[in-house]
């Protein structure tokens, strides 16, 4: 009696094998690429937040502070130079207006420092246009892979 060999074999070849690894290690790379640049969006978002809340902020002490008006035009960096800590926060001192906005300044420089990338630069432009003043509060702060610096402006009447 003869026995038939099954010539037909099953399963995978060392070469089905490599080119499937091959195709796993590219589809992981890309999903390595995207997570990496989910991780910048992220950062990016943060910021441009921080700059928003940041900028509302200033807007709101300026509109508080009406009689300082002129006070709030200042340059700055962001290091908590701009302005001057004159206990003004919470009513401890009774301030007049110019030294109100100085306090403000400090303090919004204080906040700027503590949420801002390095590098940062932050400031407010006062135009006299009668009736009304016109502000423009800027940000701007650098940001990874972008080549120049990103920046948020915000300008309103008062």
């Amino acid at each position: 009696m003869e026995r038939i060999r099954n010539s037909h074999q099953t399963g995978f070849t060392l070469v089905e094998a490599m080119v499937s690894l091959v195709v796993l290690a590219v589809g992981m790379l890309g999903v390595a690429a995207m997570y990496i640049e989910s991780l910048r969006s992220g950062h990016m978002s943060v910021s441009y937040t921080n700059a928003v809340t940041l900028a509302a902020d200033m807007a709101d002490r300026i509109r508080a502070n009406s009689l300082g008006i002129h006070s709030y035009a200042g340059t700055g960096v962001g290091n908590g130079t701009a302005g001057s800590n004159n206990n003004c926060v919470n009513g401890l001192v009774d301030c007049a207006s110019a030294l109100l906005a100085a306090d403000d300044l400090f303090w919004w420089y204080e906040d700027i420092k503590n949420l801002m990338p390095v590098n940062r630069s932050a400031t407010v432009a006062v135009v006299n246009v009668p009736p009304l003043d016109q502000y423009t509060i800027t940000l701007t702060w650098p940001e990874r892979g972008q080549p120049q610096p990103v920046s948020y402006v915000l300008t309103f009447r008062q």
